[in-house]
């Protein structure tokens, strides 16, 4: 969804760490663990902290090029998510629940907040779910030759992305029963693989062309 580096070069910056300096010497910045995920790139100004007890607070002003990820995360798989907070974007960018699988190797996103999409692959629509109480519209996209966690592959990206009438900006909560949203997406042909990497509540902001992201975020979850 993303017009700049997938957020896997989080992930493979700090595998490559261990053994080397990353290629890569752009200005980018990634510290990840099992509860913190903090992520620029490019032009802007980017500030996000955690604030513990799994809140988090960012404020983002990017340019041309930049983009920022930052959020709170746990082991992957079913479970049931809950948030609460304030989320207030200009611009490209959203508030979602992100992870990754592998084999097959999927990037997913349960998308719950946003101003502007704006996609950087074409998505195709699969069908349309509620869980929770939410009507969610369920899309794919392709990668080609993009980093991933497991190196520059071709993969898929699942989006379960909630209705723009059930959405809101500013004051923001939900409940996500992750295994509704698996459910629904396999029974359209369109499995997960295996959850070896963590899963988080993400505030993403990033440049598409002309379009520059801003905005502020705090965000608490459980």
């Amino acid at each position: 969804m993303v017009s700049f580096k997938s957020l896997a070069t989080a992930a493979l910056a700090l595998i490559a760490s261990a053994i080397a300096a990353p290629a890569d010497t752009t200005a980018l910045v990634a510290r990840q663990n099992s509860h913190w995920q903090w992520w620029t790139e490019g032009q802007g100004q980017f500030s996000c902290q955690q604030q513990g007890g799994g809140k988090y607070s960012c404020s983002w002003n990017g340019k041309a090029g930049g983009g920022m990820v930052a959020g709170t995360g746990w082991g992957a798989g079913r479970k049931t998510v809950k948030y609460t907070g304030q989320y207030n974007p200009k611009g490209p960018g959203y508030l979602s629940l992100y992870g990754w699988t592998r084999n097959p190797l999927i990037e997913y996103y349960i998308v719950e907040s946003w101003d502007v999409l704006a996609p950087g692959e074409p998505w195709t629509l699969r069908g349309n779910y509620t869980s929770d109480g939410i009507n969610y519209a369920f899309y794919t996209a392709q990668r080609v030759n993009k980093p991933s966690i497991e190196g520059t592959r071709t993969f898929t990206q699942y989006f379960g992305v909630r209705s723009e009438a059930q959405k809101t900006v500013g004051s923001v909560n939900g409940t996500i029963t992750t295994g509704n949203h698996f459910d629904f997406w396999s029974s359209k042909g369109y499995r997960m693989g295996n959850f070896e990497q963590s899963m988080y509540m993400v505030t993403e902001a990033f440049a598409n062309g002309t379009k520059l992201p801003s905005g502020s975020s705090t965000i608490a979850v459980s």
